[in-house]
């Protein structure tokens, strides 16, 4: 009679961790590594990483496939800022990332200043006819590029009245810029900011 005993006690455990067994597996499943949706979130962080990584590198090496991509960007930056200071809302507001600190109280003392005497500007873009890289130089992490910009536009100043100050809003005008751009090469940030004008 114990010996059955035994053998009852040994199937119902049996059964019991057969059971446990069965409810962790429909619990926790049986997937081993990576799969489905974890796997694709993987690939898109790694993504993430390689792009951040390529716009390090081209920051950190800044060879000719570097500058050229960079001069797209600076044109596209260069005409964003002529425009939006020169509109005539006299604020600063599409171009704001483009600027650092110091540049863009600049922008903004001379906003108020043009708001003050109740004028304010008229602008036509009209393009850029050249982008050339003046010269880059690295200090540390911080990555400096001055470009020399010849570009034309027509351009106005107006009063209150909406009589011209200054300019001709029917004659082209060909500026001559020297403005100097700059980046963190370490941040994730690709965004470049324009730090000083020469010219």
């Amino acid at each position: 009679m114990s010996y059955s005993f035994e053998y009852i006690d040994i199937i119902l455990l049996a059964m019991i961790a057969g059971f446990i067994f069965l409810r962790l597996r429909g619990i926790l499943g049986k997937r081993t590594g990576f799969e489905g949706k974890s796997t694709q979130n993987i690939q898109e962080v790694m993504k993430k990483i390689n792009k951040v990584n390529q716009i390090r590198d081209l920051s950190e090496k800044f060879d000719d496939e570097a500058q050229k991509e960079f001069i797209k960007g600076a044109k596209i930056a260069y005409e964003t800022i002529i425009t939006d200071f020169s509109d005539n809302d006299n604020k600063i507001v599409a171009s704001k990332p483009l600027l650092n600190t110091k540049i863009l109280q600049q922008f903004n003392q001379a906003l108020k200043e043009r708001s003050e005497r109740g004028h304010h500007a008229e602008i036509t873009f009209i393009g850029i006819n050249s982008a050339k890289i003046k010269e880059h130089q690295k200090m540390g992490k911080i990555l400096n590029v001055t470009v020399d910009f010849i570009a034309e536009i027509i351009t106005c100043i107006k009063d209150k009245d909406k009589k011209i100050v200054s300019g001709d809003p029917e004659k082209i005008k060909k500026i001559y810029d020297t403005w100097v751009f700059s980046r963190d090469t370490t941040s994730t940030n690709p965004n470049w900011q324009l730090v000083n004008i020469l010219t």
